[in-house]
């Protein structure tokens, strides 16, 4: 599979090399071939499978089956073997509008532009594509597709960090939610990914995704595209909407979701307060200036958090990435924080090692909220520090392995008091830290707090200000968290060293001396 993976991406990336095209020019026509590739695919299997139950096939019944369907002039065969000599740029704009007319999931969906790139090097692209194995599993196509969203953003560092999470933070997120049916919210969706690990879940779990009902709202027109180019890849029904969640509550999305799960822009603080108008979403109120002129510097965290928690239903769960510096703000973005902690529905707070992200270095956390929490633990909240759990990928980037994530997983599913699973090789893991398959607080990894404990530390959420540390060991406090509350604390002391050089200024010009 990686052998397959790498050479379908150097067969892309020539195109970068051939072309001129930035990574972002290049990025939707690749993937639209991908897309057209699969597509195939599973139209030419599901023929066979109508024919065979004695009917003759039609549009309706390839879509009855969840089939994108595909007109002649849009399957791939067709375009393989079209002459060296011909448009082949304008073959697939045409293919692409054949697709999305007959398939209205897909309308204003699929990339066009194909004539911007080169005719030999668009017929290299559909052969080297056509190498994908027609008799293997059916999420092979997906893998790929995946596997090729990682790699864009990775090339386009910070922008391509916008619309794609690795899918390793999103694992993490899913195995400790547990979306397995209901349904799922994604506020700021990107290119999907939440959604195609939680339908992997559900699977891996024997269910039927079909008891999965997916919501996302992406402020990004492009961004929304490759999301639903991304469902239909993997066969999955979904309701992507464009809008911008901070004013745009598109899905009414109040109290309605099993599940919320979001990698959210961190440490924003350019909101409009007078735009945000349903103030239901905001219970604990808006981290405002003191002045009440706009957002507190990173306060959008806290807008986030709020967005997640009322999304929820009564028995709901959330898990979302949060910058480390929310942990420990200070200001109104503390007092945020406490009435949160109150609610005694944050249940885990995960600390992350840096590097995990494409666009990010510094580290995060994820945090996650539990609706349904038994009565013994509505009082507890369980820290881990997974800061030194990962796997190197290059010099600057990591990832947590299957197994780490397994791992990391059953730390929770023991303070819960469920069955640990060994599926992903994490036995040997488990082995070190937990013998008996029981919980313990474990030194340097994990700590249960109390909700009185937590006050006392000024209702901050770092995992080191809980956990043990281990022996010979020095302290746990990130060395960012520290310098996040410093900066913040200098930044809020220069504005208000300038709003008392007005006033000063303006009592001057008062009395006839001006300066």
């Amino acid at each position: 599979m990686k052998d397959l993976e790498s050479k379908l991406w150097e067969a892309a990336d020539n195109l970068r090399e051939n072309s001129g095209l930035s990574a972002h020019d290049y990025a939707a026509p690749v993937l639209g071939l991908i897309f057209l590739k699969f597509a195939d695919i599973r139209f030419a299997r599901a023929t066979e499978e109508i024919k065979k139950e004695g009917r003759t096939p039609n549009k309706d019944r390839y879509h009855a089956k969840r089939i994108i369907y595909l007109p002649e002039n849009a399957h791939y065969e067709f375009l393989l073997h079209q002459p060296e000599n011909s448009n082949i740029g304008t073959l697939l704009n045409e293919a692409m509008d054949k697709v999305e007319e007959n398939n209205e999931d897909l309308r204003g969906v699929l990339p066009r532009d194909f004539q911007k790139i080169e005719r030999e090097v668009l017929f290299n692209l559909l052969r080297s594509f056509n190498d994908i194995p027609t008799d293997t599993e059916e999420d092979l196509f997906g893998r790929i597709y995946e596997y090729f969203l990682g790699k864009f953003a990775l090339t386009e560092g910070q922008s391509g960090g916008e619309f794609f999470t690795p899918s390793w933070i999103v694992k993490l997120i899913v195995n400790v939610i547990e979306p397995l049916k209901g349904k799922v919210f994604d506020p700021a969706c990107g290119s999907g990914g939440m959604f195609v690990q939680s339908a992997e879940f559900v699977k891996a779990h024997k269910k039927n995704i079909t008891g999965l009902a997916i919501y996302g709202q992406e402020k990004d027109r492009t961004t929304v595209k490759l999301g639903k180019m991304n469902l239909a890849i993997h066969g999955l029904p979904g309701d992507i909407k464009e809008g911008n969640t901070y004013y745009q509550d598109i899905h009414e999305s109040v109290g309605k979701f099993d599940y919320v799960m979001a990698n959210p822009p961190f440490n924003t603080d350019k909101q409009d307060p007078e735009r945000i108008y349903n103030m239901q979403r905001f219970p604990f109120g808006l981290p405002t200036k003191k002045n009440g002129n706009g957002i507190t510097q990173n306060g959008g965290n806290f807008i986030w958090a709020q967005i997640f928690y009322t999304a929820l239903n009564k028995k709901g769960r959330a898990g979302f990435v949060m910058a480390n510096g929310a942990s420990s703000a200070g200001g109104i973005q503390a007092q945020i924080r406490q009435k949160l902690i109150e609610t005694r529905e944050v249940d885990v707070i995960i600390a992350c090692p840096s590097n995990l992200f494409y666009n990010v270095q510094v580290p995060c956390t994820l945090w996650f909220y539990d609706k349904r929490k038994i009565d013994k633990r509505k009082d507890n909240i369980l820290f881990i520090d997974a800061r030194k759990i990962f796997e190197q990928i290059d010099a600057a980037h990591r990832k947590f392995s299957d197994a780490q994530i397994e791992f990391i997983s059953n730390i929770v599913r023991l303070y819960r008091g469920k069955e640990v699973e060994e599926k992903k090789e994490s036995i040997k893991l488990m082995k070190i830290s937990f013998p008996d398959k029981k919980y313990v607080d474990v030194p340097g990894l994990c700590k249960i707090a109390t909700i009185e404990e937590i006050e006392k530390k000024s209702w901050v959420l770092s995992p080191g200000r809980y956990i043990d540390i281990v022996e010979n060991q020095t302290s746990d406090e990130d060395f960012h968290e520290k310098m996040e509350k410093l900066t913040a604390k200098v930044e809020e002391m220069f504005k208000e060293s300038d709003e008392l050089e007005k006033k000063i200024k303006k009592n001057l010009n008062k009395i006839g001396f001006k300066i």
